[in-house]
């Protein structure tokens, strides 16, 4: 059971940050960016380039989550910006054509091998019945410690509160004198740096490869629907409930159930079926809950 929680927690970290940074975009500009999941997936060859150039793992991590910040601020300055005045379908769409250009662009400079890091090997830690390698709790510590910051900066400062005032009445807060444009242009920002380390820090585990981003798109996508779309709290929620959710499906052993109709022994969904799970999710929070579960919060400042 706790080996249980400890995949469950692991798996959140690893869809939390990069649903919280999609969500928090969504607030301010109100259309799906598609190319967020390849953000993440940039991050990581970004990393990955700057360790092998001889950095520190800690400086590459940071200065890939800067030059993806920087990145994903210039793609909104020069091209959602102005797609935007075509309206959120066009813009979305336009979205998935750079996630593409992206794809195409590291898969004829990296190629399509993974690229493992080059990391010490170290022994599991193990608790009761429950083993996490220090690697595991290093990412784990991470993806706590900025969420924590972030929910600190949006609930106990000022610039938290002009954030969710913009999210809930972007014309109503431009007319009180807050500097939209500016807030909008820091949030892109802040959400690519923080795609791109969630992107990196998955990466340590899994290598950095060209499908990283797409293995993320609809987990990714599914938590921050199911926490309902604008809401990064929501969003952080639901990530944990996805990842609870394709534990679950994994983790379970239908064999006493297939026992009934003649079968023997233990028998597993195999790892393939992640992704059906995720489908499966998003599908019941369209039908039920459209606006995600914490719709209430992406309605109130």
């Amino acid at each position: 059971m706790l080996q249980f929680l400890v995949d469950t927690l692991l798996r959140a970290s690893d869809l939390a940050l990069i649903a919280l940074g999609l969500s928090m975009v969504y607030g301010l500009v109100k259309f799906p960016n598609i190319a967020h999941v390849q953000y993440a997936m940039l991050g990581a060859y970004m990393t990955f380039a700057l360790q092998t150039a001889g950095l520190p793992l800690v400086a590459a991590i940071l200065v890939s989550c800067l030059l993806t910040g920087v990145l994903t601020l210039l793609l909104h300055l020069l091209v959602f910006r102005r797609l935007l005045r075509a309206g959120p379908a066009i813009t979305m769409i336009g979205s998935l054509a750079v996630a593409m250009l992206i794809i195409a662009f590291m898969q004829g400079l990296a190629g399509s091998f993974p690229r493992m890091f080059n990391l010490p090997l170290t022994a599991p830690w193990v608790l009761l019945d429950a083993r996490i390698t220090p690697l595991q709790a290093m990412t784990v510590a991470t993806s706590l410690t900025v969420l924590l910051v972030f929910t600190l900066l949006l609930f106990c400062t000022r610039t938290g509160r002009a954030l969710r005032a913009l999210a809930s009445n972007a014309p109503l807060a431009a007319a009180s004198g807050l500097d939209a444009e500016g807030l909008t242009r820091a949030v892109n920002f802040s959400s690519g740096a923080i795609a791109a380390l969630g992107g990196s820090m998955l990466a340590l585990s899994t290598g950095a490869h060209i499908n990283l981003g797409h293995d993320l798109l609809l987990p990714v996508f599914a938590a921050a629907i199911l926490g309902g779309l604008g809401n990064p709290m929501g969003a952080v929620a639901g990530a944990v409930l996805i990842a609870l959710t394709e534990t679950a499906v994994t983790n379970i052993n239908f064999g006493p159930l297939l026992a009934v109709f003649g079968g023997q022994g233990m028998v597993f969904m195999p790892v393939s079926y992640i992704s059906a799970a995720s489908f499966l999710i998003l599908l019941l929070a369209l039908l039920f809950k459209p606006y995600g579960l914490f719709d209430r919060e992406v309605r109130r400042v």
